[in-house]
């Protein structure tokens, strides 16, 4: 039965070792990283392998954000521009020609057999905003995050993609890189008011993923995956129904044995399980802490993946070549 879990794998093509571990593990889902990822044949015959392991059509992940953080990259994708630079555009064309990037990156997605990409960003960034965020929000203002963030969910949805609204609920303040150590945010609640306003607006995503950031409004003892009060904040205040997934369980903001960050996870109402470096040693502890994904967190998956379907006609070349423009423009700005 499958178990609230989505994971990596170490290279290109399934050991042994991994094939026997899917089959065993059940996980709902994969992520793919630069690790896996050679060419167009192989990354197709690499998730045809996933999904025929694990024995169901199963979603799999990639961050496809373009700038800094952009798994695929040419010949496999177009090169982007970070998100925020491409915001260097006139206001009224910027979520148009946002949700034209997120299509293209969709089709391409969608081509390779990947069916699920995390974004949008909707992080409100600040001027002491940690460097490995800032430039991949896509605008100061939550009104303009809110309005883009659901063109470019629109944009993925349009071409056969899932999105995945990142890092509720809100990342922007953090001045430490979560991948290294615990951001400790201590603005009151009126002032996070402005950091949750894009995850409210867009409450009706049907999957988000959790920020590992210590809000001290909220809870100052637990970042926001390991914490009942902030999870029933994103619940009941944001109001986002949605499957809730981790971040990276192996990211370094985190401490203690992976079966206490799976079970503290779970405790305090995340739905889902996100592990990406493919160890194998931290991959065994995971598993046989996972449940089986049951109840309201199995209603939401279902929910979740009921919203995949055929891309919309696509005019690709056309997309390209308005981008590129788009882009020209942006660094001109």
């Amino acid at each position: 039965m499958t178990t609230a879990f989505i994971m990596g794998v170490s290279g290109p093509v399934l050991t042994a070792w991994e094939r026997d571990f899917i089959r065993e593990a059940q996980p709902w889902g994969f992520i793919l990283f630069d690790r896996n990822l050679t060419d167009a044949d192989q990354i197709r015959a690499l998730n045809a392998d996933l999904r025929q392991a694990v024995g169901t059509d199963a979603p799999i992940l990639i961050d496809q954000e373009g700038g800094r953080v952009q798994r695929l990259r040419p010949p496999l994708a177009e090169e982007r521009m970070p998100p925020l630079d491409f915001m260097r555009l006139p206001a009224g064309k910027r979520a148009q020609a946002m949700a034209l990037r997120y299509r293209h990156i969709a089709y391409e997605l969608h081509d390779l057999g990947i069916d699920v990409n995390c974004a949008p960003m909707l992080d409100v960034p600040e001027d002491e905003t940690h460097p490995f965020l800032m430039n991949r929000c896509y605008s100061r203002d939550p009104g303009e995050i809110a309005e883009i963030g659901r063109a470019v969910m629109q944009a993925h949805l349009a071409g056969g993609v899932l999105p995945i609204a990142k890092h509720i609920p809100g990342h922007g303040r953090g001045t430490v890189d979560s991948h290294f150590g615990l951001p400790v945010v201590e603005a009151d609640l009126d002032e996070l008011q402005r950091d949750f306003a894009p995850f409210a607006a867009l409450s009706d995503i049907r999957m988000a993923m959790i920020a590992h950031v210590v809000y001290t409004a909220l809870d100052a003892q637990a970042c926001a995956t390991l914490s009942p009060v902030v999870v029933r904040y994103i619940r009941d205040v944001l109001g986002f129904g949605g499957l809730l997934m981790t971040d990276d369980l192996s990211m370094h903001a985190l401490g203690g044995s992976f079966e206490n960050r799976v079970r503290g996870s779970l405790d305090a109402g995340c739905d889902m399980i996100l592990h990406c470096n493919g160890d194998p040693a931290e991959m065994v502890e995971i598993a046989a802490a996972v449940p089986v994904l049951s109840g309201p967190a199995a209603a939401r998956a279902e929910a979740a993946l009921a919203e995949r379907r055929p891309p919309e006609p696509f005019d690709a070349q056309a997309a390209s070549i308005a981008l590129a423009a788009l882009e020209a423009e942006a660094r001109d700005a």
